[in-house]
This record gives structure tokens, C-alpha cells and sequence, in this order.
């Protein structure tokens, strides 16, 4: 019989994705440093498919279906990583105009 994780109250189920340790300057983070750097995983259960972003102390690890699954308060998220295209970058990027401001 298969199994599946259903969250109870303001939990949430998240699937790991592979930790990156290497930050945009190359540096890698050797394991065991003082401060875990926040991690990626993908929401299987409350707003299914959102990547998102957690601490390393976040929740509770369990394994369902061979796979290792995190249990975690939605208030212990730091947020949703999104995808952005261009256009919408060079606006945040100051590019772009506020709208309602005069220029």
C-alpha cells in the first residue's frame, strides 16, 4: 500500500532539493559550519509546487516512500523563491519606472 504525508494544522510537507553550498562568488560552504545556510525545497502539500526557502533548523525530517520529506510550521518558511524573465528584472533593478511617481 502507498503512503502519503497529509500535513495537520499550519503544517506543511516539503521535498528537499539538493543543497547548494556554493555561493555566487565560488566560495564553498565545507558541511558543519556555525551557521547552516537556508534551504531549498518544493511544497508537496499546502500550495503544491512552490519552491521554496527554509533554515536548516526548520521542522522535522522524515523518510515516506524512500523519499525525505520536511514537516515544518508555514510561519518557519523564510519565503518562495520565483522565477523571473528579463523585463521583469530590469524593473526591479531600477530600469524600469514607479508607477503613480513623476519623473
Amino acid at each position: 500500500m502507498k503512503q502519503q504525508l497529509r500535513p495537520l494544522f499550519d503544517q506543511v510537507v516539503i521535498k528537499e532539493l539538493e543543497p547548494d553550498r556554493v555561493r555566487r562568488s565560488g566560495l564553498l560552504l565545507p558541511p558543519g559550519e556555525h551557521e547552516t545556510p537556508p534551504q531549498h525545497g518544493i511544497v508537496l502539500a499546502v500550495g503544491p509546487g512552490d519552491h521554496v526557502v527554509f533554515s536548516g533548523s526548520a521542522g522535522v525530517w522524515v523518510d515516506v516512500e524512500e523519499e525525505r520529506l520536511l514537516v515544518c510550521r508555514v510561519g518557519q518558511l523564510l519565503g518562495v523563491l520565483e522565477e523571473l524573465d528579463e523585463r521583469s528584472e530590469e524593473g526591479r533593478l531600477g530600469g524600469g519606472s514607479v508607477a503613480g511617481t513623476s519623473e
